[in-house]
């Protein structure tokens, strides 16, 4: 009996759908996950789960997860996540909320995102001083001793924060890099406290920066709002200051993010 085309894109759709599903069921869950885990959240069955899992594995979409619990988001997965999200929800929007930002602090503004090991500077305001940081757009820099990743870092788990930390170290910036565990998890409980990070010269010396987490309908980090300058500009108290500011933009790119989902 011959396949009818229509039937194979009915197959391959619902294919993709389950493709999804299962990485859904990873984002919501925040961790590795077993296969029983993902037929729970899926309702899918144990033969399909096992097959689909088998093929996003190979195809780069799911890894096995390190410590040996379960699969993982893979390569293809993280970039296409890190794809929508600098492709997401209103650009020009978002450019104009940093711009207004920029010019009420009078610094430079960045949106961020985590990007594996690294933070993403996704979108940027420069400010008009001749005196700045060159970071532009697509720049990645290190979690450890950056507001933005010290923001996303101290949002994580203990474990999912300590395995990234193994995988990348506390290697020292500057002088003022925090390169002791103890010292880095006191440093996450201040952040989670005060809802916002610093960088006081960890990351490039005479550099200072705040970092705000933008949130999604969930309330979880989706994205991070910064601003930096130098030193000689912007003292580490007036940085802090402008932390309601930050605050107030991130609220409205929140908002945007999450009239999208």
């Amino acid at each position: 009996m011959p396949v009818n085309d229509k039937d194979n894109d009915k197959e391959k759709g619902s294919r993709s759908v389950r493709a999804l599903e299962v990485m859904e069921a990873i984002v919501n869950a925040g961790h590795a996950v077993s296969a029983a885990e993902i037929m729970a959240a899926t309702g899918l069955p144990k033969a399909t789960v096992h097959r689909l899992c088998a093929v996003m594995e190979r195809d780069g979409f799911l890894a096995p997860d390190g410590s040996g619990k379960g699969l993982n988001l893979g390569f293809r997965a993280r970039d296409l996540a890190l794809g929508v999200m600098a492709m997401g929800g209103d650009d020009a929007y978002r450019h104009q909320v940093l711009s207004d930002l920029s010019r009420e602090v009078g610094e430079t503004c960045n949106f961020n995102i985590p990007a594996g090991n690294e933070i993403l500077y996704v979108d940027r305001v420069e400010t008009q001083w001749p005196l700045r940081t060159q970071l532009p757009v697509g720049s990645r820099v290190p979690l450890h001793c950056t507001a933005s990743g010290k923001l996303y870092l101290a949002s994580l788990s203990a474990a999912k924060r300590q395995r990234l930390l193994s995988a990348t170290g506390l290697p020292a910036h500057t002088d003022n890099t925090i390169t002791d565990e103890a010292a880095f998890e006191a440093e996450a409980a201040r952040i989670r406290t005060n809802k916002y990070s610093t960088d006081n010269s960890e990351f490039i010396d005479g550099m200072v920066a705040v970092a705000v987490p933008v949130n999604d309908a969930n309330g979880r980090l989706a994205a991070i709002l910064a601003c930096h300058a130098p030193d000689v500009r912007m003292k580490l108290e007036t940085a802090i200051g402008y932390v309601p500011a930050l605050r107030d933009a991130a609220a409205k790119l929140s908002a945007e993010i999450s009239s999208g989902e």
